[in-house]
């Protein structure tokens, strides 16, 4: 985690990988994540603190900086908080919803901001047998029913409430570890696990296929496409700069 003062004794982030990271203020803040290294590191924080995890997801609404589910020591979560960026406590507090029905424990995923809601996107996790309505929204991977979802899950921050609200067109294939972006009303979502194509990019020149890489909106029109690994697992380093009308 990196605030405007310092918060722990090393002035650089550790290398690490599956983590989030968010700005605010024109402040970069980095989150959990996976570490090589297992010693302890040590933050000025408070409140209810996430455990250590990868692959959540995190956003920043309103000077606040949410994370949603995830993978750690006791596999993966559906677990919510958000901490306060502006108030210089980092007092973490764990969300409790008050109505509609939490998204299944999942990682790898993504989500976008518009007005006061975060839309989450797809990732790969587990379900109950009663629970797969859909096998074109989630896709068996494992004999104990982990998958691929494309499932969309929208979150109220206002009234800390849930809802899965019905899409139409053509649904992106469900998917992990892609990325994706939003530009003014628009979200944009972009490669991942179980698919080798860009998606939802109004372009004829597709990038090749990847998975784990960032898409940033970098003006209202234009987006940032970045890194990742390839389809054989390839570390990519590539920047694409896609124009989106």
């Amino acid at each position: 985690m990196a605030s405007s003062a310092p918060c722990r004794s090393e002035s650089l982030a550790w290398e690490r990988s599956g983590h989030t990271a968010v700005v605010s203020d024109n402040i970069l803040y980095v989150w959990g994540g996976y570490v090589v290294s297992r010693t302890p590191e040590r933050f000025d924080m408070g409140g209810e603190i996430p455990p250590s995890m990868s692959g959540m997801c995190g956003c920043v609404l309103k000077g606040h900086m949410y994370i949603f589910g995830g993978c750690g020591d006791d596999g993966q979560t559906n677990e919510h908080y958000l901490v306060d960026l502006n108030d210089g406590r980092y007092f973490w507090e764990k969300i409790r919803h008050h109505s509609g029905f939490l998204p299944s424990p999942r990682d790898k995923f993504s989500c976008w901001v518009y007005k006061s809601r975060i839309i989450y996107f797809g990732g790969y996790g587990h379900k109950l047998l009663s629970e797969i309505n859909n096998p074109r929204t989630f896709i068996v991977d494992e004999d104990i029913f982990w998958g691929w979802n494309n499932e969309v899950h929208v979150f109220d921050s206002e009234t800390k409430s849930w809802n899965c609200p019905t899409t139409s067109g053509r649904a992106p294939a469900p998917r992990a570890a892609h990325a994706s972006a939003t530009i003014n009303n628009k979200g944009y979502v972009c490669g991942g696990r179980k698919m080798v194509r860009f998606l939802h990019v109004p372009r004829t020149t597709v990038p090749q296929g990847r998975s784990w890489h960032t898409l940033t909106a970098v003006s209202e029109t234009s987006l940032f496409l970045y890194g990742g690994l390839s389809m054989d697992c390839r570390p990519m380093m590539t920047l694409v700069k896609e124009k989106c009308i």
